[in-house]
């Protein structure tokens, strides 16, 4: 059909449609179907709205399991494509940990957890670890608290230095008792390996537990709340001071405790899961 309509001015259509062999009646047909605009998809008002509602931060998977907990059924691929019309995308990257090559802590901590990352009682096991951002024209540091048993961000803080002190501030953003943690999982950086944080715990009974030597999967939980963290604000973000960045951070850990769907939660949020009363299996990542 487009090679006729190449030549409609150099040959009759008639004698392009007999040489052919297409009668013209359908090639009449198919082009007035062609300049005919595409009827809107019904459907693409809500996945704008969905994507908005995640500030820009949600992709296909989690935008249809959005609009399924709001009685809208739309297949994934069909998501895609109208995220593709509007010019929506994605916060999301794939799963990375860096292995860090370097000294090593040497402490002699076993790591209580071991990957365990599921089947926890809430609040009972809170795992940690700081990342870095960008403040003006140095860095900054956030350290996460998050809780095994539903991937809640019980506990933030941010600062210039990355230290024990920067920890503790964490723990004094808890909305609950700090004894009723038992355990608190860590990798071997010495802001969390200290004698300032080892009394803290000494103080409330709380076990330390430790990853074994350079390996970021033995704290995959909050390596992938830290990954979440710069690619849903970080990277969307620009912090003038450390005071913007914690106000920022605050507004952020509300939402993603709130209204963020995560899949391992059976697309429910962390605050949701905890007030329904679930539980992940042991098996859990």
């Amino acid at each position: 059909m487009r090679a006729i309509a190449a030549n409609e001015g150099r040959y009759p259509i008639s004698a392009q449609c007999r040489l052919l062999g297409v009668a013209r009646s359908t090639y009449y047909s198919m082009r007035s179907r062609a300049d005919r605009p595409a009827a809107p998809d019904p459907a693409a008002p809500a996945v704008v709205a969905a994507h908005a509602a995640s500030k820009g931060r949600y992709g296909s998977r989690k935008i249809k399991a959005s609009l399924e907990r709001s009685g809208v059924t739309v297949s994934r691929r069909r998501v895609c494509r109208i995220m593709r019309e509007n010019g929506l995308v994605s916060a999301y990257g794939r799963k990375r940990f860096k292995v860090h090559p370097g000294a090593v802590n040497e402490a002699d901590v076993p790591n209580v957890v071991a990957r365990g990352f599921g089947g926890r009682a809430p609040r009972t096991h809170i795992c940690s670890d700081l990342t870095y951002v960008r403040v003006g024209a140095s860095w900054n540091y956030v350290c996460l608290l998050v809780d095994l048993y539903n991937r809640e961000i019980v506990g933030h803080s941010a600062g210039p230095r990355k230290d024990a002190r920067l920890v503790k501030s964490a723990f004094a953003t808890l909305s609950f008792p700090i004894s009723d943690i038992e355990v608190f999982h860590t990798d071997r950086g010495s802001e969390f390996d200290n004698a300032e944080i080892d009394l803290m715990l000494e103080a409330f009974g709380i076990e330390r537990s430790l990853s074994a030597k350079g390996c970021p999967y033995d704290n995959a939980v909050d390596e992938s709340t830290n990954r979440i963290l710069k690619a849903e604000l970080v990277h969307r973000e620009t912090f003038g001071t450390t005071r913007e960045l914690r106000a920022k951070l605050s507004d952020y850990v509300h939402w993603y405790n709130n209204f963020r769907i995560h899949s391992t939660l059976g697309y429910m949020s962390p605050v949701e899961f905890r007030e329904a009363g679930l539980s992940l299996p042991e098996s859990s990542k």
